[in-house]
Formats: structure tokens, sequence, C-alpha cells
């Protein structure tokens, strides 16, 4: 279930909300999302899971205040 561009979640989120947004786009479970983060984060990509998420925060767009379209602020922090 695709509900349009990706964004990252303002309810919910542990850091960013990248993994939120990743569940919320696809239908996924969010605590699977972070599990298979982690673990691939920790297990043989040397930390490579840390950097692309950084990258992920800075060019997913925030969600707006209702949650159904991008907010203007890219960075939110």
């Amino acid at each position: 279930m695709m509900n349009g561009q990706l964004t990252r979640v303002r309810e919910g989120r542990w850091i960013a909300g990248i993994c939120g947004g990743i569940a919320k786009q696809y239908g996924w479970d969010v605590n699977l999302i972070r599990l298979v983060f982690v673990l691939v984060s920790l297990l043989g990509t040397l930390g490579i899971g840390i950097l692309v998420y950084i990258v992920m925060w800075f060019f997913i767009p925030l969600e707006s205040d209702n949650g159904m379209s991008p907010g203007p602020q890219y960075w939110q922090g």
C-alpha cells in the first residue's frame, strides 16, 4: 500500500521517523523495519546503515501536521 511520497513520521518516532515513514508508506510493521535496520547496520556492513540513515534523515521530508503531505521543512533535527 503506497501513500504517495515517502515522508518521515511525526508520531511514534524514536529518532528521526525514517523507519516509521517506511513502515507507513508500505503498510509494514515499524518494529520489523527497526529490527532489520539494526541488524543490517551492525552485522557485516561496518555501520554503513547508520550513514544511510543520516542521509535519509536529511533528504526525506517530515510529514505535515495533518500527516497527509510533506511539509516545507526538510530538516527538523
